[in-house]
């Protein structure tokens, strides 16, 4: 018998970050899969893991900063393949990275990278993905022992790996980011890349002489003074997940650590910053 789904469709005002939130948020209960839009976003869930009370206690929906209205409908079976296919364009990065997913055709750029996403965050169509992209191409990662803290789909990494950065530790606290990553990384032939499932606590005794961490500021500054005990003289720190408003909170964690800035990438209100150690 096929799986029955509840889709919740959610408009959020203002959309971001909004949606963002309310994506994080309802990443903590039974829902499975989402679809952002430009409006807001859908939420699926199993209908025999449903409950009445299932949004209860969710933050933005009580917040007077947010207008979120809601309707949902019931769904025989979704093919999520098919959900995500029908959103996912390839993606261009300078001139240089290709996105794609497996059904696009193979380009002949410099880095083509093909992902295929499902559930996971972090396809470079995300501004946080795609100038965390723009920041490892300018960067000469060769020969670089690297890790991507928070690592989605392993896109990052398998870049990384792509210049020529080796080792790799992928780390994800989520299941599913833990899974998909090691199947973006045996798609793209990746042999360096070792995938673990864990948070900040999997850091103790790691040096590295390249961070990467695109997570969200509450995270990034609670584990920060666990990623700059791992960093090498002289290693880079590349961070995003955060906004404009978030860069006093983040310098002052990283230079109070003794890290140098270097550089900064926007891209509609996201932010992401480059230190040296």
């Amino acid at each position: 018998m096929a799986n029955v789904y509840l889709g919740y469709h959610f408009t959020v005002a203002p959309a971001q970050p909004g949606t963002e939130i309310l994506l994080a948020e309802l990443g903590e209960t039974p829902f499975e899969s989402f679809v952002e839009n430009e409006d807001g976003l859908t939420a699926y869930v199993k209908k025999d893991l449903w409950s009445e009370d299932i949004l209860e206690g969710l933050f933005i929906l009580q917040s007077p900063e947010f207008k979120i209205e809601y309707h949902i409908e019931e769904i025989d079976q979704v093919n999520w393949n098919e959900e995500w296919e029908k959103h996912f364009e390839p993606i261009e990065v300078d001139g240089r990275c290709y996105v794609r997913a497996p059904f696009h055709e193979k380009t002949s750029a410099e880095f083509d990278i093909v992902i295929e996403p499902k559930m996971s965050f972090g396809t470079g169509h995300h501004e946080t993905t795609h100038m965390m992209i723009q920041h490892l191409l300018e960067t000469d990662v060769a020969g670089m022992k690297a890790l991507d803290m928070g690592c989605g789909t392993a896109i990052l990494a398998i870049l990384a790996e792509m210049k020529g950065a080796k080792p790799i530790d992928a780390i994800d606290i989520d299941n599913w980011c833990y899974l998909n990553s090691i199947e973006n990384a045996q798609r793209n032939g990746c042999r360096h890349i070792s995938v673990y499932e864990g948070d900040a606590e999997l850091l103790k005794g790691k040096s590295y002489d390249l961070i990467i961490a695109n997570i969200n500021r509450n995270i990034l500054l609670a584990d920060m003074q666990q990623y700059v005990d791992c960093l090498n003289k002289g290693a880079i720190l590349l961070l995003s997940g955060f906004y404009e408003q978030d860069i006093e909170a983040i310098d002052e964690s990283c230079t109070a650590r003794g890290l140098s800035y270097v550089k900064k990438f926007s891209r509609n209100n996201w932010v992401s910053l480059k230190y040296v150690n």
